[in-house]
């Protein structure tokens, strides 16, 4: 027959239980132990919540439930409901909150139409490899500053992966709270500082320019390369434009007349490439295949080009520059506009960028000529004075 008592809940009180026993705690009202069979005793709260009588399990008797931590649960208990909320209620609620898993799949689902195809392709690739191993079957709700951060440090290795895992994720988290799958303002992301990131800057020199052109002429004479990948090689040094833009390139968005590449669908949007006599003359040099849109065309009928960096690779290395990257080409042409005094914001309009800060890497390169300035009307200044003064 069960027997109830009276006593403080404790280890020994606990551990002295029979199958059918309960203990009452003698210090907080509703709080006990019983041991319902040959099983581990369970912890219980029975109070009224909202007027009604309601039995609340705590949890099961060992790992990690012991008789201090259950006492501390049923008193935050008694608190909440004194406070109006129903743990049952609480306990549904929180059974049914989605887990990052699922609430990142819906950011892509959802809000991956509205991106770029290859920064969705990015952003997938990012929530696959780092962020589900992470974060996937946490609820999103409960992902705080501390696990965020710990999670960011873990990637210190390569800071910059690290620093964009940490954007996608503050995106998410963004996307979360606006759907109310997380408080408002509750995103953690903005409280983690990012590492430091060294920009590559790698620029082409008069003599690699020179033997990089000898190299192209010399491809083109001897067919050792194909014609689309060299146009496409001279093409970027004398647009600064990005490798995806060139070889997505079509006909119908070149105005040779005005000098322009209207790109329709560039990085940052629709851009305007305004276009060198050399860059013209190259273009109106080029072949016009009838069935096929693209500039810089490809093996495949009507497509583009796909694959640059294995001809470039060849070429990079007779030319003697093997460490440069093609994007170091798109640099290059920043590096030559900046020698012959064009401004932060002509260098910042020519290479299309939307903002002012990415133009800022080449602030380096606009100082060069003003101190070659500042040197010349020095010396000038000085031999004046000099010449006086005899």
């Amino acid at each position: 027959m069960p027997r109830s008592f009276s006593a403080r809940v404790n280890t020994t009180a606990v551990d002295a239980l029979q199958p059918g026993e309960t203990v009452r705690d003698v210090e907080i009202k509703g709080f006990g132990a019983r041991r319902r069979s040959t099983a581990a005793p369970s912890y219980y709260l029975q109070t009224r919540v909202k007027g009604r009588l309601r039995f609340i399990t705590i949890g099961t008797h060992g790992s990690p439930w012991t008789p201090a931590s259950a006492r501390k649960e049923a008193l935050r208990l008694i608190t909440k409901i004194n406070d109006g909320l129903d743990p049952g209620q609480a306990k549904a609620s929180a059974r049914a909150a989605p887990t990052f898993g699922e609430v990142a799949d819906r950011f892509l689902a959802e809000h991956g139409p509205k991106l770029k195809e290859r920064t969705r392709d990015d952003y997938a690739r990012l929530i696959d490899s780092a962020l589900k191993p992470a974060f996937g079957r946490r609820r999103v709700a409960d992902i705080a500053l501390g696990d965020v951060a710990a999670f960011h440090v873990r990637l210190a290795a390569t800071p910059r992966t690290a620093n964009y895992a940490l954007a996608v994720l503050s995106k998410i988290m963004s996307w979360a709270e606006a759907r109310h799958l997380r408080p408002m303002r509750s995103n953690p992301c903005p409280g983690v500082k990012k590492f430091r990131e060294v920009q590559r800057q790698r620029y082409l020199s008069q003599a690699e320019l020179q033997r990089l052109g000898a190299t192209l002429d010399a491809c083109e004479a001897s067919g050792d390369e194909s014609p689309p990948a060299i146009a496409a090689i001279r093409l970027l040094l004398l647009t600064g434009c990005r490798l995806s833009e060139i070889l997505t390139l079509q006909w119908q968005h070149v105005d040779l007349e005005r000098g322009l590449l209207l790109l329709p669908d560039s990085k940052t949007g629709q851009k305007v490439v305004y276009l060198g006599g050399e860059a013209r003359a190259l273009l109106a040099s080029l072949p016009r295949d009838p069935g096929n849109p693209h500039v810089v065309v490809g093996e495949r009928e009507g497509a583009h080009l796909v694959n640059l960096q294995t001809a470039w690779r060849r070429i990079r290395t007779s030319a003697g520059i093997p460490d440069v990257r093609i994007h170091d080409l798109r640099h290059s042409f920043a590096s030559v506009a900046a020698g012959n005094g064009a401004s932060l914001p002509m260098i910042g309009k020519l290479l299309g960028h939307s903002s002012s800060l990415t133009t800022q890497r080449y602030a380096h390169l606009v100082a060069d000529p003003i101190k070659d300035l500042s040197d010349v009307v020095g010396n000038a200044i000085a031999r004046t004075m000099r010449k006086r003064a005899d």
